[in-house]
Protein backbone atom coordinates (compact mmCIF):
# COMPACT_ATOMS: atom_id res chain seq x y z
CA UNK A 1 0.00 0.00 0.00
CA UNK A 2 2.93 2.34 0.62
CA UNK A 3 3.55 2.19 -3.12
CA UNK A 4 0.30 4.15 -3.52
CA UNK A 5 1.98 7.25 -2.08
CA UNK A 6 5.17 6.85 -4.11
CA UNK A 7 3.28 6.30 -7.37
CA UNK A 8 1.18 9.41 -6.79
CA UNK A 9 4.18 11.59 -5.91
CA UNK A 10 6.35 10.29 -8.76
CA UNK A 11 3.65 10.89 -11.36
CA UNK A 12 2.76 14.31 -9.94
CA UNK A 13 6.38 15.45 -9.93
CA UNK A 14 7.07 14.15 -13.45
CA UNK A 15 4.01 15.82 -14.94
CA UNK A 16 4.45 19.08 -13.03
CA UNK A 17 8.00 19.31 -14.36
CA UNK A 18 6.73 18.78 -17.90
CA UNK A 19 3.97 21.34 -17.51
CA UNK A 20 6.27 23.96 -16.06
CA UNK A 21 8.98 23.28 -18.67
CA UNK A 22 6.54 24.41 -21.36
CA UNK A 23 7.04 27.92 -19.96
CA UNK A 24 3.36 28.88 -20.11
CA UNK A 25 3.02 32.10 -18.10
CA UNK A 26 -0.60 31.45 -17.07
CA UNK A 27 0.11 27.92 -15.82
CA UNK A 28 3.17 29.11 -13.91
CA UNK A 29 1.14 31.87 -12.28
CA UNK A 30 -1.62 29.44 -11.29
CA UNK A 31 0.97 27.12 -9.70
CA UNK A 32 2.50 30.10 -7.88
CA UNK A 33 -0.88 31.33 -6.68
CA UNK A 34 -1.71 27.85 -5.38
CA UNK A 35 1.59 27.67 -3.49
CA UNK A 36 1.15 31.11 -1.95
CA UNK A 37 -2.50 30.59 -1.02
CA UNK A 38 -1.58 27.73 1.33
CA UNK A 39 1.14 29.65 3.17
CA UNK A 40 0.61 30.89 6.73
CA UNK A 41 -1.56 33.99 6.84
CA UNK A 42 -4.61 34.99 8.87
CA UNK A 43 -5.26 31.21 8.89
CA UNK A 44 -2.58 28.73 9.85
CA UNK A 45 -1.33 26.14 7.36
CA UNK A 46 -3.16 23.24 9.03
CA UNK A 47 -6.51 25.03 8.74
CA UNK A 48 -5.86 25.89 5.11
CA UNK A 49 -4.98 22.27 4.34
CA UNK A 50 -8.21 21.06 5.93
CA UNK A 51 -10.15 23.63 3.90
CA UNK A 52 -8.39 22.46 0.75
CA UNK A 53 -9.09 18.84 1.65
CA UNK A 54 -12.80 19.46 2.19
CA UNK A 55 -13.15 21.46 -1.02
CA UNK A 56 -11.23 18.80 -2.96
CA UNK A 57 -13.43 16.00 -1.63
CA UNK A 58 -16.63 17.90 -2.39
CA UNK A 59 -15.34 18.65 -5.90
CA UNK A 60 -14.37 14.95 -6.18
CA UNK A 61 -10.75 15.52 -7.18
CA UNK A 62 -8.83 12.44 -6.00
CA UNK A 63 -5.43 13.92 -6.90
CA UNK A 64 -6.25 17.05 -4.90
CA UNK A 65 -7.47 14.96 -1.96
CA UNK A 66 -4.23 12.96 -1.99
CA UNK A 67 -2.13 16.11 -2.15
CA UNK A 68 -3.94 17.70 0.81
CA UNK A 69 -3.87 14.46 2.79
CA UNK A 70 -0.12 14.18 2.41
CA UNK A 71 0.45 17.81 3.29
CA UNK A 72 -1.90 17.49 6.27
CA UNK A 73 0.03 14.44 7.41
CA UNK A 74 3.35 16.28 7.11
CA UNK A 75 1.89 19.26 9.01
CA UNK A 76 1.07 16.95 11.92
CA UNK A 77 -2.68 16.73 11.63
CA UNK A 78 -4.10 13.62 13.25
CA UNK A 79 -6.21 10.95 11.62
CA UNK A 80 -9.12 12.05 13.83
CA UNK A 81 -8.83 15.67 12.63
CA UNK A 82 -8.62 14.63 8.99
CA UNK A 83 -11.53 12.20 9.27
CA UNK A 84 -13.65 14.86 10.96
CA UNK A 85 -12.94 17.24 8.09
CA UNK A 86 -13.74 14.49 5.58
CA UNK A 87 -16.99 13.78 7.41
CA UNK A 88 -17.98 17.41 6.83
CA UNK A 89 -17.00 17.06 3.17
CA UNK A 90 -19.20 13.98 2.85
CA UNK A 91 -22.09 15.75 4.55
CA UNK A 92 -21.79 18.78 2.27
CA UNK A 93 -21.02 16.83 -0.90
CA UNK A 94 -23.50 14.02 -0.32
CA UNK A 95 -23.19 10.30 -0.83
CA UNK A 96 -21.44 10.77 -4.17
CA UNK A 97 -18.35 11.71 -2.10
CA UNK A 98 -18.24 8.31 -0.36
CA UNK A 99 -16.02 6.64 -3.02
CA UNK A 100 -13.55 9.52 -2.61
CA UNK A 101 -13.78 9.12 1.16
CA UNK A 102 -12.82 5.45 0.77
CA UNK A 103 -9.80 6.30 -1.37
CA UNK A 104 -8.83 9.09 1.04
CA UNK A 105 -8.91 6.66 3.96
CA UNK A 106 -6.80 4.18 2.01
CA UNK A 107 -4.27 6.89 1.12
CA UNK A 108 -4.04 8.05 4.76
CA UNK A 109 -3.30 4.46 5.77
CA UNK A 110 -0.56 4.35 3.13
CA UNK A 111 0.93 7.57 4.56
CA UNK A 112 0.94 6.02 8.03
CA UNK A 113 2.50 2.83 6.65
CA UNK A 114 5.25 4.82 4.91
CA UNK A 115 6.04 6.66 8.13
CA UNK A 116 6.38 3.45 10.10
CA UNK A 117 9.09 2.10 7.76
Amino acid sequence: MANLVNEFNDYRQKMNEKLLADDNKVIKRIFNLDTNAYMEGALDVKTKELLGLVASAVLRCDDCVKYHLETSYKEGLTKAEVMEALSIATLVGGTIVIPHLRRAYEFWEALEENASK
